[in-house]
């Protein structure tokens, strides 16, 4: 696997170019300026969905909202106060 560097505006120029570079596993690493870089990656689907772990949590916020163990805010004022009350 082969390191590409390129700058911000080259990356502008070529995106094509870069994309396919990565879709076959290159490494594309682009510079932003002087202090930012980026590397370009392929999301794959696996990468989209939730973890077993993370899937459970959801289910079991879930279920604390059925049982009622959760807090209501209807408008602004009641987040305002409830964000003023965690001071």
């Amino acid at each position: 696997m082969a390191i590409i560097e390129t700058t911000s505006r080259q990356f502008r120029e070529r995106q094509k170019d870069f994309f396919e570079l990565a879709d076959k596993g290159e490494k594309v690493v682009i510079r932003r300026g002087r202090k930012q870089t980026y590397v370009l990656t392929p999301v794959s689907e696996d990468d989209l969905y939730f973890t077993p772990e993370m899937i459970q949590r959801i289910k079991d916020a879930q279920q604390e909202i059925r049982e009622g163990k959760c807090m209501v805010l209807n408008n602004r004022a009641e987040l305002d106060a409830f964000f003023e009350n965690m001071k």
